[in-house]
């Protein structure tokens, strides 16, 4: 059986495909993009998910984090990701104070989606009702709960999350409330596996995860970090996928099947 999609011509992944794949226990894999060349070559790959993500700040801008990231800096990389792409389903975050009241938040999402090209955006922490703002005018959102990296100057530095009772309790109301109010995709980032295998059973959405255990429904990893290229250190949930790979596109082939495969995360990558 082969995971790898060379058919080009497939039209383009929609929200029931990724549905459908966490129906069927199937594994999604999904990386970050933020160009035309990238996005082709990771689309060619098969992996089913793009997420054009305001990491790009810090791998693309060089900035230490990735507040400085703005709304039309996201609105370009969407545009050159969704134009090479022919069937990767592609999310686009709404970066720092882009969604700080429902209308800002809608005002930002239709600019991802109508001049970026993004078939959903993603946004960071419990804002319940500007996820019911949004999902009532017909955007798809994808929630994003755990380590969240706009929030670093609260938390002080890149740590895991929830590995406190009380925290973990909270993770997971807030995941349950975030579906109910509408999202139709969760990222979790740095929570432990176990909490991350509890949140995903009970969500009828499909959950990403990146640092969270291989029971979450798909993993996402950003690509300069999966290809050992970033200017910092690569994280520990992270792998080097060059490593034993004649070519970027194998890199991200082999990571690809190993996310099928439920090879990575290994736990030498969870928490």
């Amino acid at each position: 059986m082969t995971y790898l999609s060379q058919d080009l011509s497939a039209a383009l992944l929609t929200i029931n495909d990724l549905n459908a794949l966490k129906r069927r226990g199937e594994k999604i894999s999904c990386l970050t993009a933020y160009d035309a060349s990238f996005s082709a070559l990771i689309d060619a790959a098969g992996i089913e998910i793009i997420l054009v993500g305001d990491s790009l700040g810090m791998v693309v801008q060089g900035h230490d984090t990735t507040l400085p990231v703005s709304i039309s800096d996201m609105v370009y990389h969407a545009r050159c990701v969704t134009q090479a792409r022919k069937r990767a389903f592609v999310i686009a975050d709404l970066p720092f104070m882009s969604y700080v009241t429902p209308a800002v938040a809608a005002q930002n999402a239709a600019k991802l989606l109508q001049s970026g090209g993004a078939q959903m955006v993603k946004l960071e922490g419990p804002h319940f009702d500007v996820v019911s703002f949004l999902v009532a005018l017909g955007v798809p959102v994808c929630g994003h709960l755990g380590l969240l990296p706009q929030s670093i100057n609260q938390l002080g530095s890149y740590k895991v999350q929830g590995k406190e009772s009380n925290e973990a309790a909270k993770i997971l109301a807030d995941a349950l409330q975030l579906q109910a109010a509408g999202v139709s995709m969760l990222v979790l980032e740095c929570v432990p596996a176990g909490l991350a295998k509890e949140i995903t059973a009970q969500l009828s959405i499909p959950v990403i995860g990146i640092g969270a255990g291989v029971d979450c429904d798909g993993q996402v990893l950003v690509l300069y970090d999966m290809l050992d290229v970033g200017a910092g250190k690569r994280p520990r949930f992270s792998k080097n996928f060059m490593e034993g790979s004649a070519s970027i596109f194998d890199a991200v082939s082999a990571y690809h099947l190993a996310v099928k495969t439920q090879q990575f995360p290994s736990v030498e990558h969870s928490f």
